[in-house]
């Protein structure tokens, strides 16, 4: 396979994977239409800069130590688990009111706290790190820097990922008037708090391999 088919082959299926429904994209939609656009894309850009830093970890070596290592996957496991647990019932206990509303500037959703949610869904969960490292060698061709080329693929994953967010943030924004009712808002967050519990529990008992 040459550096140009890797690209493709691999563009293709970060294109796929991006759109693949799951908790980022869960989040994404929450805070898109509980809090607005600029909100969402926050979200959206911290969920970015949590996988790429997987991706730097899995190209420095740093994610086959995770692999390796039980206790340390175990340590970062447990930590991810409780925060998507903790957030998950957070969302579970809401009353559909907007996090943007005047009576709740105070302790709402703000663009800096939506990215450090992406960021840390991310960053906490090691079962990314675990799929980098799983994937992106399968892309890297013969005669090419491991490292370099598979955090140019992590990259592409995110980029890839970006477009799908700033697709699904643009819908919202079509149908915000109806999307922020009160009514339809509560409904997401039990939605989505019910996927970050899911997720929280799913990584507490997951493994390495």
């Amino acid at each position: 396979m040459t550096v140009e088919q890797s690209l493709v082959a691999f563009t293709l299926a970060a294109i796929v994977l991006a759109a693949t429904p799951g908790i980022d994209t869960a989040l994404v939609l929450r805070i898109s239409i509980s809090a607005g656009a600029r909100r969402g894309l926050g979200a959206a850009l911290g969920i970015a800069a949590g996988c790429l830093l997987w991706g730097a970890a899995v190209a420095t070596g740093l994610g086959a130590l995770l692999a390796a290592s039980g206790s340390v996957f175990t340590v970062v496991k447990f930590i991810g688990a409780a925060y998507l647990v903790w957030q998950g019932f957070a969302l579970l206990r809401s009353r559909g009111v907007r996090s943007d509303a005047p009576a709740l500037v105070a302790g709402g959703e703000t663009v800096g706290s939506a990215f450090a949610k992406g960021f840390l869904t991310n960053a906490l969960n090691p079962k990314v790190g675990i799929f980098y490292l799983t994937l992106l060698p399968q892309f890297v061709p013969a005669g090419v820097g491991m490292a370099g080329f598979s955090f140019l693929l992590a990259a592409i994953h995110v980029a890839m990922s970006l477009l799908w967010f700033a697709l699904l943030i643009a819908l919202t924004g079509r149908s915000v008037r109806l999307l922020q009712r009160p009514a339809v808002v509560a409904a997401l967050d039990r939605l989505t708090g019910a996927v970050f519990l899911g997720f929280g529990l799913k990584l507490a008992v997951s493994q390495p391999g």
